[in-house]
């Protein structure tokens, strides 16, 4: 009589995963063949089990062993708490998971409720041997080492080219393509480039977020995401509305309108994960950003970006009727309160008043506006003055003495060098870090002298990094004096007498307006602008 008959045999789930080691196999035939050799090896150890009947197999493939998210693990452990399982027979006890957690989770605490044996084979893990547990302990930590090794390895290669220039995400930003030839790096498209320049233009000629967001939608333009779609390119878009649906929005115009990609400058490492083990996303300080400038063909110049900022900063709110602002929206103050003035119109003309005396508020002493059309002339009239005195051949030979001088360009020249050979000390640390991880692995060397040359490399690392940091900075730095230069001349070439106001002009030329309190005996006011260049 047997064991099926003594009705004691064991119901048997197997479990077959394929493991970041099998990763790296030359060909799919490979890694489905390391499946293979897996289910054969279980289903061998059934065979010399007379009590051990085989009831289900579970088998996830391309899924790591952090966690729990594995559909086939999650199945598994469902019928396990269900019952349905007695025995679950893996290859390795890794192959269950490498997360320590999940391991005391279920092989120390669960499996023993639920009367659940977990048994691998090539670790000798069996929980039916209590003797065997603290062996099954070390096994879990030593998988979860090689798990935060993992992670910590990738970020280190990520964070390297980063720190080099490369783009590393899977799908470009709108306006830009990944190129063929290179993964990692960003070329102009011809067509959504085009859009990203009008964006820019519109805001600049006084249209908001919303405006912009409703001509794109008038146009029939498709947003970002739906132009990828269109272009064959897929994108995990979460969204109640059919994806033809979705539309250009206010999130999707400032993203554009504040992103430094479109210089030219790629800014990355914005964010994270919390862990090898936590996938839940969080923000990075501004100051942890990895930024690395003229990284790819631009679609905005410096100019015009920098214009957009501004007026970004500056612009509180957008017409209800027309969805433009008006030419000083932003920038026009009051003199005794510092409160920002908002435009109000009555029957005849439009005026500016103190916001502390609006709403029925009455708290500022600057009761009365200013009419909108005499501070337009007034502002023309300074400007002009403004313009007239700045306007010389002599300023001007002083602007191209220092740009034919090459003080900025030279100084340009010798940082980036500088920042070339950090680079390649960063790269070099990598290697010697890869290389102490295998020496490790293979016992070449002590836990001792691992810790001691692990702590040596990092630092070095870590201060590498700082270096990079105050590169950047440096560049940034003297790029903005160039350009300064180069902007400075370009105004007083663009504008020698103006006859007409615009928001480019205004923005361009004007930080901010004071309006004083009115004199009603002299029927004046203090008016004080302050420019953007002195």
């Amino acid at each position: 009589m047997n064991n099926l008959e003594n009705n004691k045999y064991l119901r048997v789930g197997i479990y077959e995963r394929l493991s970041d080691e099998d990763r790296n196999k030359t060909s799919k035939e490979e890694i489905s063949e390391s499946i293979k050799n897996q289910r054969h090896l279980l289903m061998e150890e059934i065979k010399k089990r007379d009590e051990f009947v085989l009831v289900d197999e579970y088998c996830d493939e391309d899924l790591s062993g952090a966690g729990t998210y594995r559909p086939e693990f999650e199945r598994l452990i469902r019928d396990c708490e269900n019952g349905k399982i007695d025995v679950v027979l893996c290859k390795s006890q890794s192959r269950f998971s490498r997360d320590m957690e999940i391991i005391e989770k279920y092989l120390h605490n669960k499996f023993i409720e639920w009367n659940v044996r977990f048994i691998s084979l090539s670790d000798n893990a069996d929980t039916a041997n209590i003797g065997n547990k603290k062996s099954r302990q070390i096994n879990g930590l030593v998988n979860e080492w090689y798990l935060e090794d993992v992670s910590n390895n990738i970020r280190s290669a990520f964070k390297a080219k980063m720190m080099q220039g490369e783009f590393i995400s899977p799908f470009a930003p709108f306006g830009y393509e990944v190129a063929k030839e290179n993964s990692n790096k960003l070329i102009i498209d011809p067509v959504a480039s085009l859009i990203v320049k009008d964006i820019f233009n519109l805001y600049l000629k006084g249209f908001g977020f919303t405006s912009i967001a409703k001509y794109l939608n008038n146009k029939n333009i498709p947003c970002p995401s739906l132009y990828k779609y269109q272009k064959g390119i897929k994108l995990n878009v979460t969204s109640n509305k059919v994806r033809e649906e979705i539309k250009w929005n206010v999130n999707a115009v400032k993203t554009i309108l504040t992103n430094e990609i479109y210089l030219g400058h790629l800014v990355q490492g914005k964010r994270t994960t919390i862990s090898y083990k936590n996938h839940k996303i969080k923000n990075k300080d501004k100051s942890e950003w990895i930024k690395v400038l003229n990284t790819h063909e631009a679609i905005i110049d410096e100019e015009t970006f920098n214009k957009a900022q501004n007026a970004i900063k500056e612009r509180k709110k957008t017409g209800k009727k027309t969805g433009t602002v008006h030419l000083f929206s932003g920038k026009v103050f009051c003199l005794e309160c510092n409160k920002y003035m908002r435009k109000k119109n009555s029957s005849k003309h439009e005026y500016l008043v103190c916001s502390n005396n609006s709403y029925g508020y009455n708290e500022c002493s600057n009761k009365y506006g200013i009419r909108y059309d005499k501070l337009k002339m007034l502002v023309l009239e300074e400007l002009n003055k403004k313009i007239q005195k700045f306007y010389s051949e002599e300023e001007l030979k002083k602007i191209d003495s220092k740009n034919k001088s090459n003080i900025f360009s030279d100084k340009l020249k010798y940082l980036e060098k500088q920042k070339i050979n950090v680079l390649k000390e960063i790269t070099k640390t990598k290697y010697y870090l890869k290389n102490l991880y295998e020496d490790r692995v293979n016992k070449i060397i002590s836990t001792e002298q691992f810790k001691y040359l692990m702590s040596t490399y990092t630092k070095n690392e870590d201060m590498y990094n700082k270096q990079i940091k105050s590169i950047n900075n440096e560049i940034d730095y003297y790029k903005r004096k160039e350009n300064d230069l180069k902007n400075k001349k370009k105004i007083f070439n663009k504008y020698k007498n103006l006859s007409e106001l615009n928001k480019f002009i205004v923005d361009e030329f004007i930080d901010k307006i004071y309006i004083g309190n009115l004199n009603k005996e002299k029927k004046c006011r203090d008016i004080k602008i302050k420019w953007n260049f002195k």
